[in-house]
């Protein structure tokens, strides 16, 4: 990682995941003169100590995000996780449905944006019917009532931040978010305002 301090980024606390060159370690390196590593461990000193760095790998190779655009367009493009928490040390993927809908149809600068209606679809009704899933997915009489109430203006997302609450210590990332008002399942709210209701819609199959 420390070979290419031009990819190396400081996250904040509210994280900007297409940042500008201009914005790097080596870049910053350059303006102050001083060396990479001493910025790397300025910018790790924030936050007590607990700030976070990103690293962005092969979706950012280009420096900015619009292979991408082009890519969620096409109707081969699955969303979905990659590892379901295998490297949960490092990386944190529960807030890639809040940034497809902040980032990409609000809050984009470097680029085109996507219609909220697009992203809203290829997180509820493309996902499900991937998956098999034919009772959810819409809202329609006869569905499964599963859904998300947002408000779309508040919607942000917050830095991760790294726990130690998995057996024997383990640590992992999590990463909060505003904007959710409640998450509904089967007609019943499981969350409101990030708080556990108490009810539980799950069921063995």
């Amino acid at each position: 990682m420390f070979a290419n301090f031009s990819r190396i980024y400081p996250l904040g606390e509210r994280p900007d995941y297409e940042p500008l060159p201009s914005t790097s370690v080596e870049a910053i390196a350059e303006r102050d003169g001083c060396a990479q590593m001493e910025v790397i461990y300025d910018l790790m000193l924030d936050k007590d100590g607990k700030a976070i760095l990103y690293y962005p790998n092969f979706n950012y190779s280009y420096g900015h995000l619009d292979h991408l655009h082009e890519m969620l367009q096409h109707p081969g493009t699955v969303n979905s996780l990659s590892d379901g928490g295998a490297h949960c040390g490092y990386i944190c993927e529960v807030s890639m449905p809040t940034f497809m809908l902040s980032h990409w149809t609000r809050d984009r600068t470097r680029g085109a944006k996507l219609r909220l209606k697009d992203v809203v679809k290829r997180q509820t009704l493309d996902t499900a019917r991937v998956y098999g899933l034919q009772d959810r997915g819409a809202l329609k009489p006869g569905m499964k009532a599963d859904l998300n109430v947002i408000d779309y203006d508040r919607l942000r997302l917050y830095a991760p931040e790294m726990v130690f609450d998995l057996p024997v210590g383990g640590h992992h990332l999590i990463q909060h978010a505003d904007g959710s008002l409640a998450t509904v399942v089967a007609g019943k709210p499981i969350f409101e305002n990030r708080q556990a209701t108490g009810e539980l819609r799950g069921k063995a199959a």
